[in-house]
């Protein structure tokens, strides 16, 4: 099988669990983490342009399990998230795992949260080592162990 469709299959097999485990996922602290995860993978590369915000958004507000939240204020925490890594990447990474940590009370918040990261990862095929490698800290973050999501 093709990279590509590996990519896009796993993907689609994340967003079908997220989609069935929809009502457990309405947090604040879900959502918190879940925005937090959508900047990390959209700063993965270090930079952050406005037709990579705006996919990311469409993308957002696409999903069904974030249809739980009100759409603009994910936006808000969303553009929230990639301010603080903009302004400083350093900082700005601590503050939003420390968001992303957020979930790990409840492990399936915990692992929706890095399912979202995949899916936000996979969404344009192609799931990159920078991508990857901030879900694996995301997966630190929230105690789980990378290789349960082949990371």
């Amino acid at each position: 099988m093709a990279l590509w469709d590996r990519i896009r299959e796993s993907a689609s097999t994340m967003q079908t669990q997220l989609t069935a485990k929809k009502n457990e996922l309405t947090s604040g602290a879900f959502r918190d983490a879940a925005m937090a995860m959508c900047a990390l993978v959209a700063a993965a590369d270090g930079t952050v342009d406005a037709s990579e915000r705006q996919r990311v958004a469409q993308l957002i507000a696409a999903n069904e399990v974030l249809r739980n939240f009100d759409v603009e204020d994910l936006r808000r925490r969303f553009e929230a998230n990639l301010d603080r890594l903009a302004a400083d990447a350093d900082f700005g990474r601590v503050a939003v795992l420390q968001e992303v940590a957020k979930a790990k009370r409840k492990p399936a918040e915990a692992r929706a949260v890095v399912q979202i990261g995949i899916v936000i990862g996979g969404a344009d095929g192609d799931f990159d080592k920078d991508e990857q490698a901030v879900v694996r800290d995301a997966c630190y973050a929230l105690g789980l162990p990378p290789h349960e999501f082949d990371l």
